[in-house]
């Protein structure tokens, strides 16, 4: 019997990687075999993950050799980082750089990197459209990403880069589901006008990047775009409106005032909302829903979407806190 490929999943409790972890271990082919990345693996997920038949083993970003031991043995490695933890650009890219240096020297033969646009080939730092964040960048979660780009491709190993979209649990876990105005009227708000919002189910990232593995080395040295849809904020707003059967309407926030917003990285969505605005076809063409299909044919579209998780959302609609 041919041995199974085992692929590492880094941050295999969080958002992208526990989808990739499921996707590997409710795959009925049994080809591969997933080994979770985590930094505690006595968490109650990492837990869960085990008993569910992942191989869980523990790992730092910040810490290249224990990586690298993470690493050993294995086919193929899923590269994510996680900016909101820390919120430090500097931070990210170096726990990308030991990522990368770290497949190298375990000899993995494909890693998936879940990366960004760095918007600075767009708008440089002298440009005064958008203020510059950090005294580096436009929008630092994506800059930091795309900038971390080249420690893979410096390092030699054989990548593929996952040009990742909006989350729609953005809607559920991020505070940015409709909410109700001092009128009492329910709606989204937010700096998007009327351009198109490429989005996606994070449980499809991990699907799609599954795909990837599976079709071996068909997309390595490439860059692939993914997306579950690329509607506007009022079509999603629409979409709502149809599932939950009250009316939800689409305030589009100023990028100015959106910018100012009273919570953590408010400046940087500003900006991250600005540049897709600006680019819109850019961001949207990087992005390829037909290819996104292929690769994963559970694919869901944002009202899917929405009536699997209408139970997450209903607290939302009513007024009340959240839950996922």
């Amino acid at each position: 019997m041919e041995k199974k490929k085992i692929i590492a999943v880094v941050g295999a409790t969080g958002a992208q990687g526990g989808g990739l972890v499921l996707s590997i271990l409710n795959d009925g082919s049994k080809e591969f075999e997933a080994r979770g990345i985590s930094r505690d693996i006595t968490s109650p997920m990492a837990r869960e993950l085990s008993k569910l038949g992942a191989q869980m083993v523990q790992a730092d970003l910040n810490d290249k050799s224990s990586l690298v031991t993470a690493f050993k043995g294995v086919y193929g490695a899923y590269c994510v980082t996680n900016f909101w933890e820390h919120f430090s650009p500097e931070k990210e890219m170096a726990q990308a750089k030991n990522m990368a240096e770290a497949a190298k020297e375990a000899g993995v033969q494909h890693v998936i990197w879940s990366t960004l646009e760095d918007t600075r080939k767009w708008i440089p730092l002298s440009d005064k459209r958008m203020p510059t964040l950090m005294d580096n960048y436009k929008v630092p979660h994506f800059d930091a990403k795309g900038a971390s780009n080249l420690y893979f491709k410096n390092s030699g190993v054989p990548y593929t880069f996952l040009l990742t979209s909006f989350y729609w649990e953005n809607f559920i876990n991020f505070g940015m589901g409709p909410k109700k105005d001092k009128n009492g009227n329910l709606s989204i708000a937010l700096p998007m006008g009327n351009k198109r919002l490429p989005s996606i189910a994070v449980d499809d990232i991990g699907k799609c990047a599954y795909g990837i593995f599976k079709a071996g080395k068909k997309h390595q040295g490439k860059t692939i775009g993914i997306c579950g849809g690329q509607p506007t904020v009022k079509e999603m707003a629409e979409s709502f409106s149809e599932i939950f059967g009250t009316d939800i309407g689409y305030y589009d926030v100023p990028i100015e005032t959106y910018r100012k917003f009273d919570f953590p990285g408010a400046d940087d969505l500003g900006n991250m909302f600005q540049f897709n605005q600006e680019f819109e076809t850019d961001f949207c063409k990087a992005r390829d829903l037909k290819l996104s299909k292929e690769l994963n044919s559970e694919l869901l579209s944002f009202e899917a979407w929405l009536r699997k998780y209408k139970n997450s959302l209903e607290p939302s609609i009513r007024g009340e806190a959240a839950t996922a």
